[in-house]
């Protein structure tokens, strides 16, 4: 055991455990090769011709790239305009992984290439659906309420003082 603060030393107790993980979110580094890594796939997808006849001709839209804390491994979010049937791509986009991952060696300058992992992005049509909720009106009523009471709740702290 470590004589300081009794933590364990390096991989001993809760300092060493938690000496791996990032609970303040991804550093400026991960953010900016991912933000190269999305712009460079965002090129090959405008460009390219993929010989897989699933994407032959389809539009895709690469809106976020998440890198993991050791640059192995990068989530790539993916979209098609106008379309949410994207989740019928992914499986074609996975086979075309490795000669993805080959392109963004030709391009990036770094140490590993990760390996690229598809998912689709529901950010979007999450987006739409929480704006068409609160445009209902139901809970347009229910909010004009609650934004009276809030005027209300000031205009009694305003006299207060």
């Amino acid at each position: 055991m470590s004589r300081r603060n009794g933590t364990g030393g390096k991989t001993g107790g809760p300092a060493g455990y938690l000496a791996g993980l990032s609970t303040s979110g991804p550093s400026q580094r991960q953010l900016r090769v991912g933000e190269e890594v999305r712009r460079v796939l965002a090129e090959v997808f405008a460009r390219a011709a993929f010989r897989d006849p699933e994407l032959a001709g389809v539009s895709i839209t690469v809106t976020e790239v998440r890198l993991s804390p050791d640059f192995r491994h990068a989530t790539v979010f993916v979209t098609r305009l106008g379309r949410s049937d994207v989740a019928a791509l992914l499986p074609a986009l996975k086979r075309v992984a490795p000669w993805l991952r080959t392109q963004l060696a030709h391009t990036l300058r770094l140490r590993t290439v990760p390996e690229l992992h598809f998912q689709a992005d529901t950010a979007l049509d999450t987006a739409m659906y929480v704006d068409t909720l609160l445009r209902l009106p139901e809970v347009v009523r229910d909010l004009g309420h609650a934004e009276a009471a809030d005027v209300d709740e000031d205009d009694e702290d305003d006299t207060a003082r």
